[in-house]
């Protein structure tokens, strides 16, 4: 089973320095309007061949996120499969985050 991280429990996570990469599995033209700050973009359709690019740390949670979050849940239970822990995915995807924690970030 897939877990799923709050945009308000990332942020506070982030806030207090915990150990976090963010993954953007998007498109780069999604990517270009809006984004987190320190993701990491590898459009889903490229994670296969790309995951060698991700830090395995076993002690960083991984957040892949993508636009609504059904794509980053698809995409995180890909990583699990190759051997990745401590995979998230961000519930509701950046529209979420820019609703309920930075409405700098543009919606689309």
């Amino acid at each position: 089973m897939i877990h799923e991280i709050t945009p308000r429990d990332l942020a506070h996570q982030l806030a207090n320095g915990s150990q976090i990469h963010l993954l953007d599995v998007r498109q780069p033209w999604e990517n270009q309007i809006a984004t987190l700050v320190g993701s990491k973009l590898i459009p889903m359709g490229e994670l296969p061949y790309r995951t060698s690019e991700l830090d395995g740390n076993a002690g960083w949670k991984l957040v892949v996120f993508c636009h609504h979050g059904i794509r980053s849940l698809s995409a995180a239970e890909y990583l699990e499969r190759v051997g990745f822990q401590n995979v998230h995915s961000l519930a509701g995807g950046i529209d979420a985050w820019s609703c309920e924690i930075d409405p700098s970030i543009p919606r689309y």
